[in-house]
């Protein structure tokens, strides 16, 4: 990297500091890590084994106390002998912890019900899905939470939206969301995962943490692919491009973090190709800006990961998509072959998957609802750009695909081993993740 780029690119300031950040250590890089987290929570109603702090369904959340219910919890069971936590509702328990990656174990099941339960981590990022604890056979199982706060360690912080202030993924706290048929939780163990690998996700809002139904996307999905070796670190946002992820620090961010051996997964089209002061031109100034991140993440041990944008739900009358990304997704596969980096063609797996749905059985796949679909939704909602849990969790197969055929050294750590063809999707009814207890018809930022 040298002074010709700040004559290619515009950047500014922002990248003015990034180059600066190359020579200069940073305080992360001076001051020693947190120190070591490990906190272990018993749900039952009966004495908490040594060491376990117990959590009954009235410890609500406050700060003084560090841990607790986001709300009081109405369990299904008042047997004060109950080793569980059980409940007819999804329910949600946090954790004051330092910004880091997190080793999280849990057991699950109760000695005399039948329990299945999805748990998902911060902003509805999915971890487990649909465990089966049958009477008396618990469940214990292991993931990897990261969890982040604005500020940068080497002073500012990131712009956050409205919509970001309220997001569980920027207060500093661990919080699992409890769901599925019956869940039941016995205990709970946090530890810090210094040596998982992180993958930090740069996008829009169909990679974003989407804070509420019916609203996903895939980055929020990923986490259900990895064991606990991997933490997902979604950083993408709605109504990002690649101009506004730096001036907003978020790339300097996640620069802040990011460690060798990490990954950097880069999806950006959907906004960058708008008019405004945030456009950037595909085959020039969009494909320098891709650079300038290749470099970054290599510059610091990193691998880069780019990831060409889904199409948007467009057909043409003889049943297939139209491209309305124009020449952005072909200027990042040019940027693969002349840096050298790692292409997830999503924006090819996406066609297939849109056109073995269909022009009228794709909209099972996207933010599609008659009006009354869900409590206080006055209109119908109509987005050919956002996904449903469905969308966006066969889009997440797509990427783990890409994972795979590119053989990067995270597809050790996949949780599953079945290949997955976008032409031949997992069928809409068989498909039942269980929604969360947030609703929002307010169509995310970038839907055009």
């Amino acid at each position: 990297m040298t002074g010709n780029w700040l004559r290619a690119i515009p950047l500014g300031s922002i990248l003015t500091g990034l180059l600066v950040s190359m020579v200069t250590p940073t305080l992360a890089q001076i001051l020693p890590a947190p120190g070591a987290v490990n906190k272990e929570f018993y749900f039952g109603a009966g004495s908490p084994p040594s060491g376990f702090v117990q959590a009954l369904p009235q410890t609500v959340y406050s700060r003084e106390r560090g841990y607790g219910f986001e709300q009081p919890v109405q369990a299904s069971s008042q047997d004060k002998e109950r080793a569980a936590l059980c409940s007819d509702k999804p329910f949600l328990f946090s954790v004051a912890v330092p910004e880091g990656n997190y080793n999280v174990t849990v057991t699950l099941g109760d000695r005399s019900v039948d329990s299945f339960i999805t748990i998902k981590a911060e902003a509805r990022r999915l971890m487990l899905e649909n465990i089966h604890a049958s009477p008396g056979h618990l469940q214990t199982r292991a993931f990897t939470v990261n969890v982040r706060v604005p500020q940068i360690t080497n002073g500012g912080e990131v712009q956050l939206k409205p919509r970001e202030l309220a997001s569980f993924d920027w207060d500093g706290k661990l919080t699992l969301e409890f769901n599925g048929i019956h869940p039941c939780v016995s205990r709970l163990e946090i530890s810090s995962a210094t040596t998982a690998i992180t993958v930090f996700l740069a996008g829009d809002s169909t990679v974003v943490d989407q804070t509420s139904e019916p609203w996903a996307a895939w980055g929020q999905m990923l986490p259900r692919f990895f064991g606990p070796e991997v933490a997902i670190a979604n950083h993408a946002e709605s109504g990002e491009s690649l101009k506004s992820f730096m001036y907003e620090h978020r790339l300097e961010k996640i620069l802040s973090a990011i460690k060798p051996g990490d990954y950097l997964f880069i999806q950006f089209a959907h906004n960058d190709q708008k008019p405004g002061k945030m456009h950037v031109d595909a085959f020039t100034t969009y494909k320098a800006y891709l650079k300038v991140l290749i470099a970054e993440a290599r510059q610091r041990g990193a691998i880069p990961v780019l990831v060409t944008s889904m199409h948007r739900r467009s057909f043409a009358p003889d049943g297939t998509i139209t491209n309305t990304l124009l020449d952005y997704p072909e200027a990042m596969r040019q940027t693969s072959r002349e840096d050298n980096a790692a292409l997830v063609d999503l924006n090819a797996m996406s066609k297939l998957f849109y056109e073995a749905l269909g022009p009228e059985g794709s909209v099972k796949a996207f933010v599609h609802y008659p009006a009354g679909s869900f409590p206080g939704q006055a209109v119908a909602l109509s987005d050919n750009t956002h996904f449903n849990a469905y969308g966006a969790y066969e889009l997440a197969r797509c990427i783990v695909e890409g994972v795979r055929n590119n053989h990067l050294g995270i597809s050790a750590f996949l949780t599953t081993n079945v290949p997955f063809d976008p032409s031949h999707p997992d069928p809409v009814r068989e498909f039942n993740l269980p929604p969360s207890p947030f609703l929002d018809a307010d169509t995310p930022l970038g839907s055009r």
